[in-house]
C-alpha cells in the first residue's frame, strides 16, 4: 500500500542565526558616520594600509637664506626659508603629503603645518566642508591640527611656522596669487611640491 506523505520537518539548523542579543533586544547594525576626527583618529595626509608608496622625491633647496636651525617660527620679519619638491601635477598632492609626513615624523607639531592645493581639494578639507563652512574654519582657529585649504581661499587662511603648498593643478592665476600669500604666512619655512619651472615662473621676482 502507498506510504502516507511525511510531513515537512524544519531543523533548527535552517532557521539562520539568532537576530537578538541574550538581553533580547534586536542586535545594532554598525553604521558608519562621518564626523570630525578624534585624537585618535589618523592625522590628514597620513596614508593608511596599503602598499608603501614611493620614497619621496629629492628636496631641491630654492636659493635663499638659510633659517637658523630651530627657529620655531619667524620673528624678525625675515623672509621664510624657501623649499621646492620637484613633482609632476598629478603627483604634486603626494609630495606634499610625504613632505607633511617627514616634518610631523621629526617632531613638527601639526598644528604648526597648513597646506595648500592650487587644484583640487584636499580630500580631508573635501570631507570637513561637508559639515558646514562654520565648522571648517573653527579648526583652523583652534590649531589642534594640520589645517588643509584651497588656493581659492587663500586670503582666510592665517598664519603659521609651516606652509606646504601642492600645485596640483588649477589655473596659473589663482596659483599665482596663492604663492605670494603662502609666503606671507609661513613663518619659517614654505614648501613649494609642483613643476620647478612653473614655480620659478610664478614666484618671479618674490621669491
Amino acid at each position: 500500500m502507498p506510504l502516507p506523505p511525511e510531513e515537512p520537518q524544519i531543523h533548527e539548523s535552517a532557521q539562520g542565526p539568532s537576530a537578538t542579543t541574550a538581553a533580547g533586544r534586536p542586535a545594532p547594525t554598525p553604521r558608519p558616520v562621518p564626523g570630525p576626527r578624534s585624537a585618535a583618529s589618523p592625522r590628514p595626509g597620513r596614508p593608511g594600509p596599503g602598499p608603501a608608496r614611493p620614497a619621496p622625491p629629492a628636496q631641491r633647496p630654492v636659493p635663499g637664506p638659510p633659517a637658523p636651525k630651530g627657529r620655531p617660527e619667524n620673528r624678525s620679519g625675515d623672509s621664510p626659508q624657501l623649499q621646492l619638491v620637484p613633482a609632476p601635477v598629478e603627483g604634486a598632492l603626494a609630495a606634499a603629503e610625504e613632505a607633511l609626513d617627514l616634518l610631523l615624523d621629526s617632531g613638527r607639531p601639526p598644528g604648526e603645518v597648513l597646506v595648500l592645493t592650487t587644484g583640487d581639494r584636499h580630500p580631508w578639507a573635501a570631507h570637513e566642508l561637508t559639515f558646514g563652512e562654520a565648522a571648517y574654519w573653527a579648526q583652523q582657529d583652534t590649531a589642534e591640527d594640520v589645517f588643509f585649504a584651497d588656493a581659492a581661499s587663500v586670503d582666510r587662511v592665517t598664519a603659521r611656522p609651516v606652509v606646504i603648498v601642492a600645485m596640483n593643478g588649477g589655473a596659473d592665476d589663482v596659483a599665482a596669487r596663492a604663492l605670494p600669500v603662502a609666503l606671507s604666512r609661513a613663518g619659517s619655512l614654505l614648501v613649494v611640491c609642483g613643476d620647478p619651472q612653473r614655480v620659478t615662473a610664478l614666484l618671479g621676482a618674490g621669491v
